[in-house]
């Protein structure tokens, strides 16, 4: 399960790589988002796409308490609906994302954040699904088995990763079944584990 990623990279980078209005928004830059944050995200907009701001996390209902923030099984009638309607589908901005070590540190005795990003595509989405409530919109977005690179963490799960392009249209466009074919791995060759120091430690280096 993700529930924590970053989004440091701004506005125009994402007018211009997801072909969105950013209305003449200014992003600040976004180190850690956690559930129940506003973060941007975008949508389509009748024949174009606009960035709007959301909620991070699906309103709970039946014996579901908290908000949903991962989205695994896409055949749960929870998520069908807005599988299938492509105006309900949107894109998560992101620039690193983290999983959390299964096992404490054996020096702090904390369990540690693992930060992963891709070296080729410095700003990058997650795919998202919205809906609407009365307390504004609110999204979630997709899991996936893991590769081997997210895997040696996390072996149960990782985000569903879009790269500007093909794989972003074919999400905001395709009907449910080609949409629902997106929900898979990257390649292990695409990304790479951030090396970060815990407060105090030494210069982060890159691997």
């Amino acid at each position: 399960m993700c529930n924590l990623y970053r989004m440091t990279s701004n506005a125009q980078a994402i007018a211009e790589l997801f072909r969105a209005d950013v209305g003449g928004r200014n992003l600040p830059a976004l180190a850690e988002i956690y559930p129940d944050s506003q973060a941007p995200v975008i949508v389509s907009e009748g024949a174009g796409r606009s960035l709007t701001m959301m909620r991070w996390g699906w309103p709970p209902f039946g014996e579901v308490k908290r908000p949903i923030t991962n989205v695994r099984n896409l055949a749960s009638p929870m998520w069908r609906s807005a599988l299938a309607d492509p105006a309900r589908r949107c894109l998560v901005p992101v620039t690193a994302f983290s999983e959390w070590s299964a096992a404490p540190d054996p020096v702090t005795g904390r369990k540690r954040k693992h930060w992963f990003d891709l070296p080729g595509d410095p700003l990058f989405a997650f795919a998202g699904l919205w809906r609407p409530t009365e307390e504004g919109p609110r999204f979630a977005f997709l899991t996936c088995a893991p590769n081997e690179t997210v895997g040696r963490v996390h072996p149960k799960a990782m985000p569903v990763i879009l790269r500007a392009g093909e794989a972003v249209d074919h999400w905001l466009s395709a009907d449910g079944t080609g949409a629902a074919a997106l929900q898979a791995p990257l390649a292990d060759a695409l990304m790479r584990e951030i090396t970060e120091p815990e407060p105090g430690g030494p210069q982060a280096s890159l691997f």
